[in-house]
């Protein structure tokens, strides 16, 4: 019995030191665990958070690219000049100069003249001193022969215009002008009723010119004739009084135009093609 006793007790003090050894394991894991916890957590925590960081640095970068590759063009700007003159600034900011005789803005450089023929009334070029070096002009000798103009900046097709006593049809044209924003503006130049004004209902014009003096082309009633074949979705009144007084715009005559959807501009007015 007295062995039993001595191997017993030699047993407790075992055990009681391998205690003090798990405890010690215990306590390092734990403090290791705290100091982790204190630089602000775990290394896979960081890892996670990096690639995070990166994605959202990418992400921004991206979303500030959008804006500018995403940009489109300003929409063009329409100046009614008076008389049958027009000058377009497109979103590209060239300049577009039509029947080049009334009012003021002629001061920006040329980058294209379209006359629709050749009286003084619409072919005044020396209103237009200052051009670019690669102006294009383009008058109804070249629109009769070629038709069609693609330019980047705007696509020019030339259309019938005339009447059978003082604008033969084989020596005018009017223009259809289509810009980059796909939108479209029909210059009539001086006309009466043409056969293919019909057709161009087809094109889905926005902005369509009609001359109305009633002495040299069409009178109102005429005028709103062809509107309604056109159908374009604003029509407006232009060389409404006769060429001799170009200065002056008849608004009460303007105002008497019966066309749907009229779109009255006086001179020096703008236009936003939109």
């Amino acid at each position: 019995m007295p062995i039993l006793r001595r191997n017993c007790g030699d047993l407790l003090k075992m055990i009681n030191k391998r205690k003090k050894t798990l405890l010690s394991i215990v306590f390092c894991m734990l403090a290791a665990g705290f100091l982790l916890t204190g630089c602000g957590g775990s290394a896979s925590d960081a890892d996670a958070d990096a690639p995070q960081e990166a994605q959202t640095e990418e992400t921004a970068e991206t979303e500030a690219a959008e804006p500018e590759a995403n940009a489109a063009s300003p929409d063009p700007v329409l100046l009614y000049m008076g008389h049958a003159s027009i000058r377009i600034v497109t979103g590209e900011d060239k300049v577009i100069y039509i029947d080049p005789y009334a009012g003021e803005g002629y001061d920006l450089p040329a980058d294209l003249i379209l006359v629709t023929h050749d009286h003084y009334d619409h072919n005044s070029l020396g209103r237009i001193p200052d051009r670019k070096e690669d102006c294009t002009l383009i008058t109804q000798a070249e629109a009769l022969e070629s038709g069609t103009f693609a330019l980047g900046y705007v696509s020019v097709e030339a259309v019938e215009a005339g009447n059978n006593e003082y604008h033969d049809i084989n020596e005018c044209v009017g223009y259809v002008l289509t810009f980059s924003n796909d939108k479209k503006v029909y210059v009539s130049g001086d006309t009466s009723k043409t056969d293919q004004m019909a057709d161009l209902a087809d094109q889905g014009i926005d902005y369509a010119f009609f001359c109305c003096d009633g002495v040299y082309n069409m009178d109102l009633e005429e005028a709103a004739e062809c509107a309604e074949l056109v159908q374009a979705k604003h029509n407006i009144p232009y060389h409404i009084v006769e060429a001799e007084d170009p200065e002056h715009f008849d608004m009460e005559r303007a105002e008497r135009f019966p066309a749907p959807d009229k779109l009255i501009l006086q001179p020096g007015e703008e236009l936003t093609i939109e």
